[in-house]
């Protein structure tokens, strides 16, 4: 177990090595759900959510596999509760909620290939840490998530008000836009000592 403070963890994890615009993961709902703010805020919730029992359930599995010696099912029992995390909560949105299951469409359930959640997953047990430190850096992981997904969609949003040009509008200015919010957030790095 690493000796980390929680706070570097959750930091580290939001800001500095933000999963969308650092890591480069979870591009898809990034670029796909980000053009309504309500939408935006929503799937961050449920990317959090996720993250954190798959956070939790990861590092039980690792210490099981560890114990019994076969640290080669990690991968697959990872795959495996993610899946099944997501399957619960798109039912679940499902029914609390049918017009946001509708507005998320393809992308609740692209949840499951959501290479973020199972970066978070294998970077928490490649680092060697605690539970507590597994939930804040899930923590992190997932308000650094909303953060890009939320920034992107109230960018986009004004966007529309805007008169651009025909030539950057619709998919090239969405490029240019997560370029530029990645450039940002790498004025971050020189927090992490």
């Amino acid at each position: 177990m690493t000796q980390e403070p929680l706070w570097s963890i959750f930091i580290g994890a939001s800001l500095i090595n933000n999963f969308v615009l650092a890591y480069f993961l979870g591009i898809c709902p990034f670029l796909g759900v980000s053009g309504k703010l309500e939408t935006a805020s929503r799937m961050g919730g449920a990317v959090t959510f996720v993250m954190l029992v798959s956070s939790t359930c990861a590092y039980g599995i690792n210490a099981l596999l560890i114990a019994i010696d076969a640290p080669y099912l990690r991968l697959i029992s990872f795959i495996a509760v993610i899946a099944s995390t997501v399957q619960l909560v798109e039912m679940f949105i499902k029914k609390v909620s049918p017009a946001l299951f509708r507005s998320l469409g393809i992308f609740l359930p692209l949840i499951t290939t959501n290479c973020a959640i199972l970066g978070l997953t294998l970077f928490q047990t490649n680092k060697g840490y605690g539970f507590v430190q597994c939930l804040a850096y899930a923590l992190g992981a997932g308000v650094g998530f909303t953060l890009a997904l939320v920034l992107m969609a109230g960018v986009r949003e004004k966007l529309e008000l805007a008169s651009t040009p025909d030539v950057v509008r619709g998919t090239a200015l969405t490029l240019v836009i997560a370029g530029l919010l990645s450039i940002t957030f790498m004025g971050f790095a020189g927090l992490g000592g």
